[in-house]
């Protein structure tokens, strides 16, 4: 037999409602989403609540729990004391529906107006190998849920209904960040886009966005202030405001594409790491296998400095600090 305790829930639509006190029984080991299915099967068949997994990964029983944003089924009873009573409301930021489901579809509206992945022209799938500091770097925007909690706490929004036109919210802001960061995206104008098109300057790095994310996304320090910073060099650096007005805008784009900079800042073309692309490396062979001379590469896609023959193992010194010179090869024979 578990302890009852004290719950409010608001009840209503698009119209109205109001907040009615239950008393629920709540067992050891549950989460706020166990109540409301027991609230559900015992005293309201009619509440309307949003949810799938039950698990913290498909994100929606988002609602607001003692008026924080949060996922029902992450939440745990233990988390408030015996006595408290714990107020449960839909999201704040979002058009209510019924009860705790809301209209979310703002934050699909907007994810179709941002510009897809551009892979590169005449580039083949599997003709590409990315570095792993590429593929960690976007990994963690890869985690997102989409359970929006983000949209909702942030302010430019949940207080401002008017800024929804000229603002898409910390959720797509990781997505043109992911997108900017890939050495694969041939779009040069996601920070312009960003600035113009999605309302990046509104943001003003409150952080509280990453405070509520339940996958515990540096929202705001790993993506949000990185574009900040890359709208700025792209704006106002002089030196690159020098350079856009010595060359025409298409000379100076087409010498980023081939990998230069400005001044030691990073250019569009370049990757997000480091100032040239990655170089390619050669195809895998027909067993699917990469070849033991790119296995042997000082970084990752690039052509081995040893030559086709080498032998493991190699000493660890060689592998970590300094590569053996290739042999001297008679160029004929390539």
């Amino acid at each position: 037999m578990g302890d009852m305790r004290h719950f409010r829930v608001w009840r209503g639509d698009e119209t109205g409602g109001a907040l009615e006190d239950f008393t629920v029984e709540v067992n050891e080991g549950e989460v706020v989403l166990d109540v409301i299915h027991r609230l559900q099967a015992e005293q309201a068949p009619d509440l309307a609540v949003r949810w799938n997994c039950k698990a913290g990964k498909c994100g929606s029983c988002s609602m607001e729990i003692n008026g924080r944003p949060r996922l029902g089924c992450m939440t745990r009873m233990s988390t408030f004391s015996g006595a408290e009573t714990v107020t449960i409301t839909p999201l704040r930021t979002f058009p209510v529906i019924r009860d705790l489901v809301t209209d979310v579809s703002f934050n699909y509206a907007k994810a179709r107006t941002m510009p897809a992945f551009a892979p590169p022209a005449g580039l083949a799938p599997g003709e590409y190998r990315m570095a792993q500091v590429d593929v960690e770097r976007s990994q963690e925007f890869r985690k997102c849920i989409e359970c929006f909690l983000c949209q909702n706490t942030c302010h430019v929004v949940r207080d401002h209904e008017d800024n929804k036109l000229a603002f898409a919210g910390p959720r797509l802001f990781i997505r043109a960040a992911e997108l900017d960061m890939h050495p694969l995206d041939a779009r040069t104008d996601r920070k312009e886009y960003a600035q113009a098109d999605q309302g990046l300057g509104y943001c003003n790095i409150t952080k509280c966005c990453t405070e509520v994310c339940p996958e515990h996304i540096k929202i705001t320090d790993n993506a949000i202030i990185p574009m900040k910073e890359r709208v700025v060099d792209r704006r106002y650096d002089p030196l690159v405001r020098l350079g856009r007005r010595i060359f025409r805008r298409d000379q100076l784009e087409g010498q980023m594409g081939n990998g230069s900079s400005t001044g030691g800042h990073e250019v569009a073309g370049a990757s997000w790491h480091r100032p040239e692309p990655a170089p390619q490396g050669p195809p895998v062979g027909p067993d699917g296998r990469l070849d033991i001379a790119e296995l042997a590469s000082d970084r990752a896609a690039a052509s081995s400095p040893f030559g086709d023959d080498v032998q493991f193992p190699l000493p660890p010194e060689s592998l970590h600090y300094e590569h053996p010179t290739a042999p001297e090869e008679d160029p004929e024979e390539h």
